[in-house]
């Protein structure tokens, strides 16, 4: 009984003990952010985070609202985490300053690398000016109206000597959370070991980056670009019924597939390789098809819609009623927060409805 007693107070000390830890931010960051910022912060299609140059002139304010808000439209959704697990992410991201013996500590002496704070006060320019300087200095980067880098492969959609897609500027998950002081400081340190120069302050006067903020700043006035707004659509899966039979339905979607510019891959019974060889569902058919010239355009503007190709149209009997089954690729767009995607979502889903339509006339 006393060795019961000793092994229940030590259980519930351990228990106070981890109630008082806290999220793990570790396990938050690789759940949430390492499939894009890299597992240690250092690589990616996003902002190398770890980077001394990044951890120097990025506040922890910035670094909550970022995880917060997220960039809509941009690939990074806003996170839905509570206060507590997010300072738990930002903690563990500046662990990695604080760490020697790393590439980390190359640029300390130089950046300081330490958590800076920024005032709130605004910066006050000339936006005329800093627009004209925006389009010398930025805009080959973050695009012309602030929209941001192209693309989110990481060597398949832009050159393999840019390491990251450049940030969208001109976007409300960004402009709420970076503060002027914050930007300035950006332009004048740079973004060492990305393509973003530390040159860009040695070359411009103060006056002139103040110039360059005040445009930015002015992007918050202006209607949002087409990246920041995410296509939105309700319906998941596209349906149609057919007036034919099992059989003349999928002749028909293959006749279909091929006069609508898509190439036929195969056709299968959608149980197959779920179920015992010779006892797949004889009522549910799978058409594969392909526009290999689409399929390359769609995964340069984002990888993971490899999850969702070849195309595909499913067929299947249904107390005696024949329909016809897709994926809405509308939907896409939201699920990977990809602006980007929206014309070849709205492209394919009308091609999946014109296929559908033609077996059905």
């Amino acid at each position: 009984m006393r060795h019961r007693i000793i092994a229940l107070i030590f259980m519930s000390l351990a228990g106070g003990f981890q109630a008082q830890a806290g999220p793990d931010g570790a396990e938050l960051y690789a759940r949430n952010c390492a499939a894009c910022h890299g597992e240690k912060g250092d690589s990616g299609i996003g902002v190398p985070l770890s980077l001394p140059s990044f951890q120097a002139t990025v506040s922890d304010e910035y670094l909550h609202k970022t995880i917060r808000l997220g960039r809509p439209g941009r690939v990074m959704p806003a996170s839905g985490l509570s206060d507590a697990e997010i300072e738990a992410i930002v903690r563990f991201m500046r662990s990695w300053g604080m760490r020697s013996g790393t590439k980390l500590s190359h640029d300390s002496q130089r950046y300081n690398v330490q958590t800076p704070s920024f005032t709130a006060e605004p910066i006050k320019g000339d936006p005329e000016h800093g627009r004209r300087l925006f389009a010398k200095q930025c805009a080959t980067c973050h695009g012309a109206n602030g929209e941001g880098g192209k693309g989110t492969g990481v060597t398949f959609s832009r050159p393999r000597d840019q390491q990251i897609m450049a940030p969208a500027l001109n976007n409300p998950g960004f402009l709420a959370a970076a503060s002027d002081a914050m930007i300035k400081e950006t332009l004048l340190k740079g973004r060492n070991g990305t393509p973003m120069s530390h040159s860009l302050g040695k070359k411009l006067k103060q006056r002139d980056i103040d110039d360059i903020v005040s445009f930015i700043r002015g992007f918050e006035k202006t209607p949002k670009t087409q990246t920041s707004t995410v296509l939105e659509t309700e319906q998941a899966v596209l349906t149609m019924d057919s007036p034919y039979d099992l059989e003349a339905t999928i002749e028909n979607v293959k006749r279909a597939v091929v006069s609508n510019n898509f190439i036929f891959i195969r056709e299968q019974r959608l149980t197959a390789g779920l179920a015992p060889e010779g006892r797949e569902d004889p009522r549910q058919h799978i058409i594969y098809f392909c526009n290999f010239s689409m399929l390359n355009t769609a995964l340069a503007t984002d990888p993971r819609v490899g999850l969702f190709l070849p195309c595909r149209i499913t067929v299947v009997e249904q107390n005696g009623k024949v329909k016809m089954m897709a994926v809405n690729p509308k939907r896409l767009s939201k699920i990977f927060n990809n602006t980007e995607l929206n014309t070849l979502c709205d492209e394919m889903t009308k091609h999946y409805l014109a296929i559908m339509e033609e077996a059905a006339i």
